[in-house]
């Protein structure tokens, strides 16, 4: 720590007390409510947080627009899905089934072609 040059305890206070006053009359000197800069100032500031208010609120609008906005597109996605699922669904049955169908027939035929050479025997 740095030596204090020799002072004594009593040019510290003074220094201390002189800097007390200095902040004091600055604070006496500052401008009263009443002055037109400060009522000036106050007016901006008030501006100024009414223009953010609004700001604000149009922002909060676009959101909650947006917002509806994305449910509904969300919404018809969703039954758009639902529908080709619903369409795939029922394609694949019918192909399931028609599968079937063709290997019965085929089963059927190598019966029958079965059954045709016991027959020749």
């Amino acid at each position: 720590m740095k030596d204090f040059k020799d002072q004594k305890l009593t040019e510290r206070l003074d220094r201390a007390a002189k800097a007390r006053q200095t902040l004091l009359e600055k604070y006496r000197d500052r401008p009263k409510a009443d002055d037109p800069d400060v009522i000036k100032r106050r007016e901006e500031r008030m501006a100024i947080a009414a223009a953010r208010e609004v700001r604000e609120a149009q922002k909060k609008l676009q959101k909650a627009k947006e917002a509806e906005e994305r449910a509904a597109r969300e919404a018809t996605e969703k039954a758009e899905r639902e529908a080709r699922e619903r369409r795939e669904a029922i394609e694949k049955v019918i192909r399931d089934a028609a599968e079937a169908a063709e290997r019965k027939a085929e089963r059927d035929r190598r019966y029958a072609a079965r059954k045709a050479r016991q027959a020749r025997r």
